[in-house]
């Protein structure tokens, strides 16, 4: 992976954690590509989404930062799959939540978007 490619997924993965953490749409909407899919089998029954079924979710909630709560988050490895096709695995959590994420990441006009967001979460 070239510097620039690593420097610029994480910078969007930091404006991930940072949408996720302030409940902000509007970052989230830079990260994700506007087709994105959203999916989780945790939980009772599996979710599959786009994103304007998991914005509206992100919006309705408490965000994480208005109750100070712990910041978790981490990037546990970044590959790139090929010169547009990258993987992230990130943890984070929103209370009661842990949460780790497996994002695709592809390369559109030199921007990296999310192009999935694939999930699984524990309760504490």
């Amino acid at each position: 992976m070239s510097r620039t490619d690593f420097s610029a997924i994480h910078a969007l993965l930091q404006l991930y954690f940072d949408g996720l953490y302030h409940s902000d749409t509007r970052r989230l909407a830079q990260v994700f590509h506007p087709q994105a899919l959203y999916a989780t089998a945790a939980g009772e029954k599996p979710i599959i989404w786009r994103l304007q079924e998991y914005f509206p979710v992100v919006d309705a909630r408490p965000a994480p930062a208005a109750s100070q709560q712990p910041r978790t988050d981490r990037v546990l490895a970044i590959e790139l799959v090929g010169p547009v096709t990258a993987l992230a695995k990130v943890q984070c959590s929103i209370a009661p939540k842990q949460f780790i994420d497996l994002l695709t990441l592809i390369c559109l006009d030199g921007r990296w978007q999310i192009i999935s967001k694939v999930f699984h979460f524990d309760t504490t």
